[in-house]
């Protein structure tokens, strides 16, 4: 057997800003060491923040004075990279000897990326993936990345890759990122709902490897969300833990924080790729043929 310990972290971007979210990851540094996890990741920009509900005056045609100055606390609260917050990242991930995938809001000048970070158990920021497409509102304030960091990393725990969100629903991306020989998927997101749940399970299934996604918890949001319930938190969770064979091993949690830990024998990415490999035997590369333009594309 081949084991690993892996774990998502179910934590929110907290309402003081980046500092204050910083601060409450490392809170769980004992939590993580004491779990044994080889591998922790952590949700869609947990650092910088998801803006859930806001609409930085923004109107077909026109943007207002008001949504200008949101757009610019925002990036304030958006990092470098590298940076002192990856400094940190890089300390707990040394101190704990636990690979990290960390989602954070990515300050590149003036624009601002969605982008996952991959640390390794040493302590070393290994590389990044910054999300191809945001979604819908997402356009707004995010740009797009390129091939050029559709990355993997080898870990002790295996093999892993990450896409964000609703890069997950992207057959075509998903195929690039099985040909490169993932044994766990990671998927930071903020989506809550079902379905999701039910989108993990398939890619375990689909790409008979490990899934991780870790989603943000945020209780319920002060007044300054109009018409939110007051008992509704404004991101529920449902971080989740699949066997390639779509079985969950662990979650969905929700309504509240939590490290989400499961034991795997990986082993369990051969078994399960015995009669479904989608880069493989399954694959008939004398029919299909995927084109993936690596380049960096910044002029």
């Amino acid at each position: 057997m081949r084991t690993a310990t892996i774990a998502a972290l179910q934590i929110g971007s907290q309402a003081a800003g980046t500092a204050a979210t910083l601060d409450r990851i490392l809170s769980y540094t004992n939590t993580i060491r004491d779990a044994g996890a080889q591998l922790v990741v952590m949700p869609e920009a947990a650092l910088g923040g998801y803006p859930k509900g806001a609409d930085f005056g923004a109107r077909v045609g026109y943007r207002t004075p008001e949504g200008r100055d949101a757009f610019l606390q925002y990036w304030r609260e958006a990092i470098d990279v590298p940076g002192p917050q990856t400094d940190a990242l890089g300390e707990l991930a040394r101190t704990t000897g636990s690979a990290l995938v960390v989602g954070v809001i990515e300050r590149d000048t003036t624009t601002l990326y969605c982008t996952a970070l991959f640390f390794t158990a040493r302590g070393e920021l290994a590389g990044k993936h910054r999300k191809l497409v945001p979604t819908a509102m997402e356009r707004l304030i995010w740009g797009q990345g390129d091939g050029s960091t559709l990355y993997a990393m080898q870990t002790d725990a295996g093999r892993v890759g990450a896409c964000i969100c609703w890069e997950n629903m992207m057959p075509l991306l998903r195929t690039a990122m099985y040909a490169k020989g993932l044994d766990i998927w990671c998927a930071p997101t903020v989506d809550e709902r079902d379905m999701w749940q039910v989108s993990m399970r398939h890619i375990a299934y689909e790409g008979r490897l490990f899934v991780v996604s870790a989603c943000q918890y945020q209780p319920p949001p002060a007044a300054s969300v109009p018409d939110w319930p007051r008992d509704r938190p404004l991101i529920r969770g449902g971080s989740i833990i699949v066997s390639p064979l779509g079985e969950v091993l662990a979650g969905p949690v929700y309504d509240r924080e939590e490290l989400v830990v499961a034991q795997i024998d990986l082993d369990d990415v051969v078994r399960g790729r015995y009669d479904l490999d989608v880069i493989g035997h399954y694959a008939r590369p004398d029919v299909f043929a995927l084109t993936v333009d690596e380049r960096a594309k910044r002029s």
